[in-house]
């Protein structure tokens, strides 16, 4: 039972037996052939803290044991991200946000990317109108600031940060850690703008056999399964295999190019543990990753793929990743990681192709030692990375070598107080030596309050045509005006925690922060100096991020929880003195869950959804009709969950309930979406588009001008099943 509400497929299990069960729709359970004596009996269930009670077994007679369950509400998880070990999330010196699986079965989705739309602060954006392509906003900063991990591991980066957060089955999925702001002094590059590490189960803790499908009416159908099994005493063997696809060409508003690109996904992920005598950790992980995508005309079709007769954007992805973790045998804790990506990208443009390879190489070592009221790690790593495209920006390939080496010491001065000192020495091939050093302060004012302040610098060393999708696709030239140098960054945040628990049960969760990040050598594509140009350069002064933001986390005894989240943030450059808001990036935004049980029904009732304010837009000139700031906007959604039958789910509902789309207030979208290939554009001696009676507004083509999905109101239908 939870809040006298019962539990079905809980795990109740005695301790130091083979005796478990799992609780039936009404919440009851059975334990039989139990021998005469005193256990420990314990009740578990995904998302619930776990209860443990002693029993005494006397005779035959039967002994009634009840559990009420209390919610975990992810104040007190176990996280690894702030710090590079395990550790309670209210004990981090580093504010760690944690996501489990039942808050993204809120609002299904097909793949991480869309899933992570309803967390404050953190915003999935889409590059762009024709192939969809997007990456990952944390606090206003775009996505190559974003470092996402796959088990502590940097697997996703580069071209896959921009193609690859697709098809991670969801079936693997334990949680999700979020770090915001920088996190160089432990992860290096890219880990500018925050982390979103991605914690795959274990296999010995996943069920058995999982199966989650849904289909919405616009013809998008996914497909996630998961297997679990024992290939001996010591070792266990989990399979996730994710299948997403989407044919169904759809044009409502009329500009005969695709609204949604059409979509051919498999992903199949596996992942082995291996037990050993010591009890010291072997694991190892494999992805495959193969996408077919393409966006563009309606009557597109394969024969045309990289012609001047009809416009499309078609790209096929291969991906492999290896990662592991092995904790040496030795007396130490000391713990190996590695992982190895090979990225293979074949894409076209209209009549340009992208023929890309990117292959990257991490080890890790760190050693986990404790002296008196020192904890302390030390680490070195080695980074390996391969790139190589068909662009003229390319003359060679690209070969880097970056040894790092960092420390780490977290020092309790007592009880309630922590002090976190943290250092990285990274040695580019280059750009020479980088150092970043941080550090973290931790006081926990009482059991429910508690402070942090972080301080600590952050680097980026930039690849564009990796990074930057509108470097690649539409009619802009691309220049570079100087060798680029690597982005430096400076932060410091506050964070305060509070719990309240109610005399009746009720339990409130408030987490507020406040940044602010201040960046020099800042790389911002400048789309304002020339409308047929994207220009690269250090910023000749300085960019900043500021902002607060508040997460309301309430769980009642009626049935009603209630996940809000809101930030205000002002992104900025200033340069020759003058200071003005960077493209896409909103001054607020809004999320909430709310979620309420009809137990008599076994009905869940999820609401879901979203709030972005307007964000400044790339435009082609002084006579572009399209508005130079979006509207401020929502995706809404509902869903209903019936879990009446044993292990099995059913659940429908509707996304994108407003309708939303953002042509709504625009002539169009797509810039001369009539002549993707400028065939019929005029130009003055300097290159610059005329205004004639076929061009009136003096564009070219351009999909750049996006900020939100173009995919309107659909329904949507799935089962789950899951075996324990």
């Amino acid at each position: 039972m939870s809040d006298g509400l019962p539990l079905q497929q809980a795990n109740i299990s005695l301790k130091k037996t083979n005796k478990s069960a799992i609780s039936d729709a009404e919440g009851f359970y059975t334990l039989k052939n139990i021998a005469l004596g005193e256990y420990e009996i314990a009740a578990s269930y995904t998302g619930f803290k776990t209860e443990t009670k002693k029993i005494s077994i006397t005779d035959s007679t039967a002994v009634i044991v009840n559990f009420n369950l209390k919610e975990n509400n992810t104040l007190d998880e176990v996280v690894i991200t702030g710090t590079l070990k395990p550790v309670s999330r209210l004990e981090s010196s580093v504010p760690v946000e944690v996501y489990k699986p039942a808050f993204f079965k809120k609002n299904p989705t097909a793949n991480i990317f869309e899933a992570l739309q309803n967390v404050n602060g953190v915003r999935p954006q889409l590059n762009c109108n024709v192939c969809n392509t997007g990456d990952i906003h944390i606090n206003g900063l775009e996505g190559p600031y974003t470092l996402v991990l796959i088990d502590g591991m940097p697997i996703v980066s580069g071209l896959s940060t921009v193609y690859g957060l697709s098809g991670i089955p969801n079936s693997l999925l334990e949680r999700i850690e979020i770090v915001k702001g920088p996190a160089s002094s432990l992860y290096g590059s890219e880990a500018v703008g925050g982390l979103i590490n991605i914690i795959t189960k274990n296999p010995k803790n996943a069920p058995l056999f999982s199966a989650d499908a849904f289909a919405t009416d616009w013809g998008e159908m996914n497909i996630d399964l998961g297997f679990k099994g024992n290939l001996s005493k010591t070792t266990s063997i989990l399979t996730g295999i994710n299948y997403f696809n989407y044919s169904n060409p759809v044009d409502n508003n009329k500009d005969n190019f695709t609204d949604v690109t059409l979509q051919d996904r498999i992903s199949v992920f596996q992942k082995w543990n291996f037990g050993r005598k010591n009890n010291k950790l072997f694991s190892m992980a494999g992805r495959f990753f193969y996408e077919d995508r393409w966006g563009g005309e309606m009557q597109w079709e394969k024969k045309h793929r990289g012609g001047s007769d009809v416009y499309g954007e078609s790209i096929y992805t291969k991906r492999w990743e290896l990662l592991g973790a092995y904790e040496l045998p030795v007396k130490e804790k000391m713990l190996f990681s590695f992982s190895y990506t090979d990225h293979d990208q074949n894409s076209v443009y209209g009549n340009i192709p992208y023929l890309a390879k990117q292959r990257i190489g991490f080890g890790q070592l760190t050693l986990d030692k404790n002296i008196h009221q020192h904890d302390l790690l030390f680490g070195t790593a080695l980074r390996y990375q391969y790139y190589d495209d068909n662009t003229t920006a390319t003359v060679k390939e690209d070969i880097n070598w970056i040894p790092s080496l960092f420390v780490q010491d977290e020092i309790t001065l007592h009880e309630n107080h922590k002090i976190l000192l943290g250092a990285r020495y990274d040695y580019n091939s280059n750009h020479g030596s980088i150092f970043t050093p941080r550090v973290a302060y931790k006081w926990k004012i009482n059991d429910n309050n508690i402070l942090r302040f972080n301080t600590g610098t952050g680097f980026r060393i930039v690849n564009l045509f990796t990074e930057e999708h509108a470097a690649l696709t539409g009619s802009r030239d691309v220049i570079v005006l100087e060798e680029l140098k690597p982005e430096r960054s400076y932060n410091a945040n506050l964070n305060y925690l509070k719990k309240i628990f109610t005399n009746n049960g009720n339990f409130i969760g408030l987490e507020t922060t406040a940044w602010y990040t201040h960046f020099t050598n800042s790389i911002i594509p400048d789309y304002d100096t020339n409308p047929n140009q994207i220009i690269y350069k250090n910023l000749d002064g300085y960019a900043v991020t500021k902002g607060i933001s508040t997460n309301i986390d309430m769980v009642f005894n009626s049935g009603l929880k209630l996940i809000l989240g809101a930030t205000y943030m002002d992104v900025s450059k200033t340069e020759n003195g003058i200071k003005t808001r960077q493209m896409l990036t909103e001054k607020f935004t809004g999320t909430w869950a709310i979620s309420y049980r009809i137990n008599k029904l076994f009905l869940d009732v999820d609401y879901t959804g979203n709030l972005y304010g307007p964000m400044r837009l790339p435009l082609l000139g002084d006579l572009d009709p399209r508005k130079p700031y979006s509207p401020t906007w929502s995706i809404q959604n509902i869903q209903f969950t019936f879990n009446k039958f044993k292990n099995i789910e059913m659940y429908a509902g509707v996304k994108n309930l407003l309708n939303w789309t953002p042509n709504k207030g625009n002539p169009f979208i797509i810039a001369r979406a009539n002549d993707p290939f400028d065939k019929n554009v005029e130009y003055d001696n300097s290159g610059n588009a005329l205004a004639t009676p076929d061009n009136p507004y003096a564009l070219t083509f351009d999909p750049g001008y996006v900020y939100g999905p173009n995919q309107g109101i659909r329904s949507f239908f799935g089962l789950r099943y899951t075996l324990k």
